[in-house]
């Protein structure tokens, strides 16, 4: 996908969703801010990159509260555990 737009995330949410796709947007950018790693490749902005992860169906509604702990069962550190090493 060599360009991501809103609408591109409404067809995978619904178009009546606008409201929640900001709101799903600002919650995972936060979790990518936390450590939480991109679910998909690319070199891009932070916001396009979660965008991008929200159109391809990675991120959603009902997935959102569970995609850090996905990561921890893979083996790797919360930004909490990090701190606590130190």
């Amino acid at each position: 996908m060599a360009r991501i737009t809103c609408e591109d995330c409404l067809e995978q949410m619904g178009e009546s969703e606008r409201f929640n796709l900001i709101h799903l947007a600002v919650k995972r950018i936060r979790q990518h801010r936390q450590g939480e790693p991109f679910l998909v490749e690319g070199k891009n902005q932070e916001i396009v990159m979660t965008l991008r992860e929200i159109a391809d169906g990675h991120v959603t509604m009902e997935n959102i509260d569970e995609l850090p702990d996905q990561f921890d069962d893979r083996g790797g550190e919360t930004p909490d555990e990090k701190e606590s090493d130190v």
